[in-house]
């Protein structure tokens, strides 16, 4: 493995066991409580096609889920991947970006009697709200991978969040977005306590991903209780070779 980048920093108490699952979130959502949501070649494995465009290796520093990898995804074909903190030869980077990974420790989750929850018959309005306040990928199928709930003004959806990887024990808040002309009213944090008290009800914990570069998300999220766990990396990649006709 040739192609160095840089590795995910882990702070204190991450390594506990428990807490390990989440150095590798979503391989562990996909060989568990989203195998269902899966396809799976040995050592690899990625999100079936519009649900999420996520893949994730059993261990980056094996050479054998790089080639399941390969297997699985098909030369020439591109992927979100992250945590890989080394690339093998002839795999390019189309982008990477620094991420963190934060977790609940004294968030106050609270059910929200404006939430309202979201499902297929949503997924045009979710894409619309996505499309204006950029939260990150969000497919056709995506509302597939857990709860996830808006808050409308005047029949339009202004804001929602949701869950996305499920690693045993642990459930991911994403998708978390306010329109622009609402932003600033707490709608956010609202859907967050109310997607968490979810959550909590069937026992597990919640955690989130945020691009490093999104100060202003990170310290909010640090204001209502999360924690800072670990620095991470997400890579757009391209499997060598020519795509197959």
């Amino acid at each position: 493995m040739s192609t160095s980048l840089q590795p995910p920093h882990q702070h204190p108490g991450a390594g506990e066991p428990g807490v390990r699952v989440l150095d590798n979130p979503a391989w562990a959502a996909l060989t568990g409580p989203h195998r269902h949501l899966a396809e799976i070649v040995g050592s690899a494995a990625r999100y079936l096609s519009g649900v999420s465009p996520f893949v994730a290796i059993a261990d980056a520093a094996d050479p054998r889920s790089w080639a399941d990898l390969a297997t699985l995804v098909g030369p020439g074909n591109s992927f979100a991947l992250a945590g890989a903190p080394t690339l093998p030869d002839g795999w390019s980077t189309g982008q990477s970006g620094q991420g963190v990974q934060l977790v609940a420790t004294s968030l106050r989750h609270a059910a929200d009697p404006e939430a309202q929850r979201l499902g297929p018959a949503d997924v045009p309005e979710m894409l619309d709200l996505v499309a204006r306040a950029q939260p990150g990928p969000f497919l056709l199928r995506t509302v597939e991978m857990g709860a996830y709930y808006g808050i409308r003004r005047g029949g339009r959806l202004i804001a929602m969040a949701g869950e996305r990887l499920r690693p045993p024990g642990w459930t991911e808040i994403s998708a978390v977005c306010t329109d622009e002309e609402h932003r600033g009213q707490g709608l956010a944090t609202r859907l967050v306590r109310h997607v968490a008290a979810g959550i909590r009800d069937r026992g597990d914990t919640p955690f989130l991903h945020a691009a490093a570069v999104n100060t202003n998300a990170i310290r909010l999220y640090e204001s209502i209780g999360f924690t800072l766990r670990r620095t991470t990396v997400f890579h757009f990649l391209r499997v060598p070779g020519e795509p197959r006709p």
